[in-house]
């Protein structure tokens, strides 16, 4: 038995590949919910199915304490249209989202709504979150 060279080993070892991307997992999963931007609104809920379209929607939102936005910029209520037909470039069928905190007055969302349809936009919808499954 002559002096046998032993061979170098030719696996490659997996595990700190796992290490770094369970890493990266995890700092995905943790900055992915600080990544989104807006108005905070409590939204309500429904069983409705979304919509899908091409276009990007132009979102007014409008929070608890009655506050106008249009997008993430403040609005009152009787820039609201002008500023909507410029955010359009005058496109009256471009697609308008309406998001209301779900603790606002009715009357207030409908209002709103109101100004933007008489002010010729036809396409325009409230949004709602879907509820939570029940178990």
């Amino acid at each position: 038995m002559r002096g046998r060279r032993r061979r170098p080993a030719s696996e490659i070892n997996v595990t700190p590949l796992v290490d770094v991307m369970l890493v990266l997992l995890i700092i995905f999963m943790v900055t992915a919910p600080m990544m989104t931007s807006g108005v905070n609104v409590d939204l309500p809920k429904t069983d409705a199915s979304p919509l899908n379209a091409d276009t990007k929607p132009i979102t007014v939102s409008v929070k608890s304490d009655g506050g106008i936005y249009l997008g993430d910029e403040p609005v009152s209520a009787d820039q609201l249209v002008g500023q909507l037909q410029q955010a359009a470039q005058n496109d009256k069928e471009h697609r308008i989202f309406v998001r209301a905190d779900a603790h606002i007055n009715y009357g207030q969302v409908m209002d709103i709504m109101g100004k933007i349809t008489s002010g010729g936009f036809t396409h325009v919808a409230l949004l709602a979150q879907q509820p939570a499954a029940s178990q």
